[in-house]
C-alpha cells in the first residue's frame, strides 16, 4: 500500500499556535531513551470515518492549534506517525489513520499495525448518521483483538458541542447499545471491553478522554496515585493532579472521583503559568521556554479556594487544590511537595532500569508496584516532625 508511509513533517505544525507559545513543545528529555527504542514505544491509533475529527483531535491536543484552525485541515490520505517523546511517563506514538483505508487490501499487515498497538481510538461524528461508523468500529476491534488481545478499545463520540445535554445522553446510550449488540453478534462481548467518552475540541473534554487513554498506558500509574494520596492526606490538599504541561492532559491523579470544573481551572491555570514565564521568565541558553524548578503559581479564588501549582521536572507539573485555610502552612507542603519531587525521580529511575538490557535488582528503597500498594522503605510517612528527608511528615494540625 503505497500511502502506508511515515509524513515527515507529520509531528510539526507550522501555523498560528493557541494559548501555548508556539516554540513551547515537545523536545528532549534528560531521561530519554535513544533513537532505538521509538519504535517499541506503546501506539496509539486514531481510527474513524473520513470527516469524523480525528486530525483535529491531533493537531489539538498535542500541537496547540486553536479549535477554529482546524476547519481547514485536509482530510488525511495517508498514515501519519507521531511521536510524543517528553517525560519518562509520556512515551508513545499516534498514528492517524485515513478514513478510507481498506482493511481488506492484501498489502495490509495487521500484525505490524497492532502488534505493538497499545490503545484503539475509534472516533465516531456524533452529528452524522453513526451506522457506517458502527459497522467500521466492529470490524476494526475484532481484527485488532485476534492479533493484540491486550489492546485498549476507546470510543471517542466526538462533536458533542452541537448537541443539548439530553441528546447527548441519548446519542451515548445509542452507540454504546448499538456496539455492545454487533460484539454480542460478532462473539465478542464477553472478550472485548469498549470505554466510551463524550468529546469536543472546544472544550476540556478531549483532554480529558485522552487523559483516560494514556493512562492506561502507564504501568507506574498505581504507584503515581499512590504519591498523590499520601501527599493530599498529608498536606490536607483536597485534590491532585499530575500534568503534561504540553498537552494539558493529567497523567494521574489522586483516588477521588475527578470533577471537570476543577480540571478545567487546573487546564487554564496551565495556560497562565506557561503564558506568563514565556513573557516573563528567564531562559537560558538553548531553552525555549522558561519552565523550570523555580516554577510555581498561587491562584486564590473568591470561594476560598486555592490552586497550587509547582514544577515536578521539565515537561510536568503538579497542581493541587486545597482550601485557603489549609494553606496557612505552606512550608510544610513545601517540604511535602519535594519528597513527592524526589519520590517521583525514583520512580523514574526504576523505570529506566527495567528498561535496561541488564536490570540492577539490587535497588533498595526505590518504589516498586505491587498491586495497588506502594513499596518503598523511604517513602511512608511520618507521625513525628520528619526526621529523615525521605520521609513526608503529617500535616500540622
Amino acid at each position: 500500500m503505497s500511502s502506508y508511509q511515515d509524513e515527515e513533517d507529520g509531528a510539526a505544525f507550522d501555523g498560528q499556535a493557541g494559548s501555548f507559545p508556539k516554540e513551547f513543545g515537545y523536545g528532549t528529555f534528560e531521561g530519554d531513551q535513544d533513537s532505538q527504542t521509538v519504535d517499541h514505544k506503546p501506539r496509539i491509533l486514531l481510527m474513524g470515518l473520513r470527516r469524523s475529527g480525528k486530525s483535529s483531535i491531533q493537531k489539538v491536543v498535542f500541537h496547540k492549534m486553536s479549535p477554529n484552525e482546524t476547519l481547514f485541515l485536509e482530510s488525511t490520505n495517508k498514515i501519519v506517525k507521531d511521536d510524543i517523546n517528553n517525560s519518562s511517563f509520556v512515551q508513545f506514538q499516534i498514528w492517524d489513520f485515513p478514513g478510507q483505508i481498506d482493511f481488506f487490501d492484501t498489502c495490509f499487515d495487521f500484525d505490524t499495525i497492532f502488534g505493538g498497538c497499545g490503545a484503539l481510538v475509534f472516533v465516531i461524528d456524533a452529528q452524522d448518521d453513526y451506522i457506517e461508523a458502527l459497522n467500521k468500529l466492529n470490524l476494526f476491534v475484532t481484527k485488532a483483538f485476534k492479533v493484540n488481545p491486550n489492546i485498549k478499545f476507546e470510543v471517542f463520540i466526538h462533536k458533542v458541542d452541537g448537541l443539548g445535554d439530553d441528546s447527548k445522553m441519548e446519542c451515548q446510550r445509542d452507540i454504546h447499545q448499538r456496539a455492545m449488540d454487533d460484539l454480542s453478534d460478532s462473539g465478542y462481548d464477553q472478550q472485548i471491553h469498549l470505554s466510551f467518552h463524550l468529546t469536543s475540541i472546544y472544550d476540556h473534554s478531549i483532554f480529558e478522554a485522552f487523559s483516560k487513554v494514556v493512562q492506561k498506558l502507564i504501568t507506574q500509574l498505581p504507584a503515581l496515585e499512590n504519591l498523590l494520596n499520601i501527599l493530599n492526606t498529608n498536606s490536607a490538599i483536597e485534590k491532585s493532579f499530575l500534568f503534561d504541561v504540553v498537552s494539558k492532559i493529567y497523567i494521574a491523579t489522586d483516588s477521588t472521583p475527578v470533577d471537570m470544573q476543577s480540571y478545567e481551572l487546573c487546564c487554564d491555570m496551565i495556560d497562565v503559568v506557561i503564558d506568563l514565564s514565556s513573557i516573563y521568565g528567564v531562559k537560558e541558553e538553548f531553552e525555549l521556554a522558561a519552565f523550570d524548578e523555580q516554577s510555581s503559581s498561587l491562584i486564590k479564588l473568591n470561594n476560598g479556594t486555592v490552586l497550587y501549582l509547582r514544577e515536578v521536572n521539565k515537561f510536568l507539573a503538579l497542581v493541587c487544590i486545597l482550601r485557603e485555610d489549609n494553606f496557612d502552612h505552606k512550608g510544610l507542603i513545601d517540604y511535602n511537595f519535594l519528597c513527592f519531587r524526589n519520590a517521583i525521580q525514583q520512580v523514574f529511575e526504576l523505570r529506566n532500569k527495567n528498561q535496561s538490557p541488564v536490570t540492577n535488582s539490587s535497588a533498595v528503597g526505590s518504589p516498586v508496584v505491587n498491586g495497588s500498594n506502594l513499596i518503598g522503605e523511604n517513602l511512608s510517612p511520618t507521625s513525628g516532625g520528619g526526621d529523615n528527608e525521605n520521609n513526608i511528615p503529617s500535616r500540622l494540625d
